[in-house]
């Protein structure tokens, strides 16, 4: 399957993205088929140098059957050679945490709201004790029940320990 992806160059700390048409069954910096424009992704987002594309290649690619990776597909978005994609699944992944804390104990009046209509829930469950008391006595009959089997299926054990006592104690 043909990919439009980007592929590493540049040195440590300094990356610097080619876009390229490969097969997906390539290594990410390997062969490929065509070289289609570049990225910098240390240049800031105003500047034309950041991003440099081939867009009727690119489309000719496309209509060949190449898939873009989703990185790929977002710088192509940014420059209208295809529609945008659908954005991720963490909408907060933006705002700094200690923002997303604050939100949080903004949430908090509502959960304090939610507990004021909760007495009529409390009040269900004062009625639930009494049930979980029932309930709560059944179980020992069940473990009364346990234990009889248990004793009527090694009598042989039992009477042999309270044998061996006896014959001590003379």
């Amino acid at each position: 399957m043909l990919k439009l992806r980007l592929s590493r160059g540049g040195t440590k700390k300094r990356p610097i993205y080619k876009v390229v048409v490969a097969d997906s069954r390539f290594a990410r910096d390997g062969r490929f088929i065509e070289k289609v424009g570049f990225f910098n992704p240390l240049l800031p987002k105003e500047k034309k140098d950041r991003i440099g594309l081939e867009a009727e290649r690119i489309k000719y690619w496309l209509g060949q059957g190449a898939q873009p990776t989703t990185r790929v597909a977002r710088i192509l978005g940014e420059n209208e050679l295809m529609p945008m994609p659908a954005n991720g699944n963490n909408p907060q992944k933006a705002v700094p945490k200690k923002d997303r804390k604050k939100e949080g104990s903004e949430e908090a009046p509502k959960a304090e709201a939610k507990k004021e209509e909760a007495p009529k829930a409390e009040a269900k469950k004062e009625e639930a004790p009494k049930a979980e008391a029932k309930k709560e006595e059944a179980p020992k009959a069940d473990a009364k029940k346990e234990e009889a089997p248990k004793a009527d299926a090694a009598p042989k054990v039992e009477a042999k320990k309270e044998e061996a006592p006896k014959k001590e104690k003379k």
